[in-house]
């Protein structure tokens, strides 16, 4: 057994280290880059509302921390595999740990669903996060520097009651795979992929269900919205050297919304 780990191995610094954040304009995404940030991440912010992103590098620096924004549409492949190069070029080092947030939703009943937004969904939802992932794994595999991949997944991924997002539903199913398949192939490298699946937690993307559909929270068991703090210390464990063994891991946090 090693010896020259600290009791307790539980380091959440990440000092040193370059992390990419899609979706980082708004929701999830900006607690997530804070918290990185927080942490001792340079961040590379990711979205494509740029003023938005800009607006968030301020708050960063001004915190004490590095960002830098990056103007991207996710759901244009080239951009996509053309993500990393920008970001290693201006921020002058290997990126190391890959959040792929950026999601939309679909709200809208299966057999209604238009082909242009069945395109869309797909593009952001799947394509982006395995195209971002690959080529980032191809950089990484060549100079054999480690890699956090972590998938923002769903709780939709295992549970769905009918309610007009079923497109959703399969992408962040096919989201959950793909974290445990790229996290086979890839084992032998020092990269590791794990994803993290929400339950329903305050964001913008929440704000327009709650809008479709009213209160949701009256059939929760606790009552209430996920705060997306509550998720901190779960993203920071699966990026930092602490969880060196963890990899193809699906941690669901839904504050006991759904059944199992």
């Amino acid at each position: 057994m090693p010896t020259d780990y600290p009791l307790p191995n539980a380091s959440l610094d990440l000092g040193g280290q370059l992390a990419i954040v899609t979706g980082a304009s708004s929701g999830l995404g900006v607690r997530f880059a804070r918290v990185l940030a927080a942490a001792g991440a340079r961040v590379a912010l990711c979205a494509r509302r740029a003023d938005r992103l800009e607006a968030l590098v301020a708050e960063i620096i001004a915190a004490g921390g590095t960002a830098q924004a990056f103007a991207i549409d996710v759901a244009d492949q080239a951009q996509c595999l053309a993500l990393a190069d920008r970001v290693e070029a201006a921020m002058g080092a290997p990126v190391s740990i890959l959040i792929n947030n950026a999601g939309i939703p679909d709200a809208a009943r299966a057999h209604k669903l238009p082909p242009e937004l069945f395109n869309q969904v797909m593009a952001v939802n799947v394509n982006a996060p395995w195209l971002l992932s690959t080529s980032l794994a191809a950089r990484r595999i060549g100079d054999g520097k480690p890699l956090r991949i972590v998938n923002i997944a769903s709780m939709a991924a295992f549970e769905y009651q009918g309610h007009g997002a079923a497109l959703y539903s399969m992408t962040k199913a096919a989201v959950v795979r793909m974290t445990e398949v790229l996290a086979v192939e890839w084992a032998r490298y020092p990269i590791n992929v794990n994803a993290i699946a929400p339950g329903a937690f305050a964001s913008e993307m929440m704000d327009g269900m709650l809008t479709r559909m009213g209160d949701i929270t009256a059939s929760f068991r606790r009552k209430r919205l996920g705060d997306p703090a509550m998720m901190d210390n779960t993203l920071l464990y699966l990026v930092a050297p602490a969880s060196e063994a963890v990899t193809g891991t699906v941690i669901k946090i839904d504050d006991g919304q759904s059944n199992r």
